[in-house]
């Protein structure tokens, strides 16, 4: 992290998020760096079962953390990334092409994964926030520095085994 003031954030997010009943598959805080014991590092963390309103689920962390929510349908995730106040990125597992194909035309995000746990393309590709994850008016890379006022969507997938026609 940044600071240890940043670092004291993201810990506190952390741990209010699981204060409010998500749950710590992988916990990355307060590593041990031989020689490095200063520093103001925090490994990846994965949080799963985030309540819909809770911290995790409503805040841009902006640290390793990957926060995981789950839903039974793909018009549920539609709806849980369209209802929130920031749409950097929205990812989706599934087996499905139909839920894939909807997913990545209805959620309001400006980076869409699809069986992929981070949409982070290659730095060429535009910064594709939308919504509050956004601020100002140029997506900053590449030709989209000259395109104002311009909404991208940038979809990363990855399909394993077969098909599927299913929903």
């Amino acid at each position: 992290m940044i600071s240890p003031q940043s670092k004291t954030r993201i810990q506190g997010l952390i741990q209010k998020g699981l204060d409010e009943g998500a749950e710590m598959v992988v916990d990355g805080r307060n590593p041990t760096i031989p020689g490095l014991e200063q520093g103001n590092f925090l490994r990846p963390t994965i949080i799963t079962d985030i309540p819909v309103g809770g911290t995790i689920a409503t805040t841009e962390l902006f640290g390793p953390v990957l926060g995981m929510m789950r839903v039974d349908t793909v018009e549920e995730a539609i709806q849980l990334v369209n209802s929130g106040e920031y749409g950097n990125m929205a990812c989706l597992f599934t087996s499905s092409g139909t839920a894939a194909r909807k997913f990545r035309y209805e959620a309001d995000a400006g980076n869409i994964g699809i069986n992929i746990g981070v949409a982070a393309p290659m730095a060429f590709f535009p910064f594709s926030g939308w919504k509050n994850s956004f601020f100002g008016t140029l997506h900053a890379q590449g030709k989209h520095a000259v395109e104002f006022f311009t909404q991208t969507k940038v979809v990363v997938e990855r399909w394993l085994g077969e098909w599927s026609r299913t929903f």
